[in-house]
């Protein structure tokens, strides 16, 4: 059944307007001291209707909301454990053939004077 979001607002003052039509061509016609016509007596029973109706969804409107359910996860089944890698070599096997802080010094040095060196030759070659 869809959600119905539209007010009987409009529709009770559209009664209204057509049943004071209806009892004022009754009252210039016949005087206001006559009985009700049927047509007069058919809108007022829809007006009723239509008020009642509203106070209904009004009265329903206050009660408490029924809750969204709450979805229950399914739990999910446990991987296999994958097999265990195997251990890799040591990149530097032995410790003792990265060079010292002084050979790195000596080694720069060195470089430094063949290129000065390398600089200083003559014009001919």
């Amino acid at each position: 059944m869809p959600l119905r979001t539209a007010s009987l607002t409009h529709q009770i003052q559209k009664n209204g307007a057509r049943l004071h039509l209806a009892m004022a061509s009754r009252a210039h016609s016949q005087g206001a001291d006559q009985p009700a016509s049927a047509q007069e007596k058919a809108l007022l029973e829809e007006r009723r209707s239509l008020k009642e109706a509203r106070a209904q969804r009004q009265a329903r409107a206050k009660l408490p909301k029924q809750k969204a359910v709450r979805l229950v996860k399914e739990a999910k089944l446990p991987k296999a454990p994958k097999a265990p890698k195997a251990a890799k070599e040591p990149k530097k096997a032995i410790k003792g053939n990265k060079p010292s802080r002084a050979d790195k010094l000596t080694k720069k040095a060195e470089n430094l004077e063949a290129a000065k060196k390398a600089t200083k030759k003559s014009a001919k070659t």
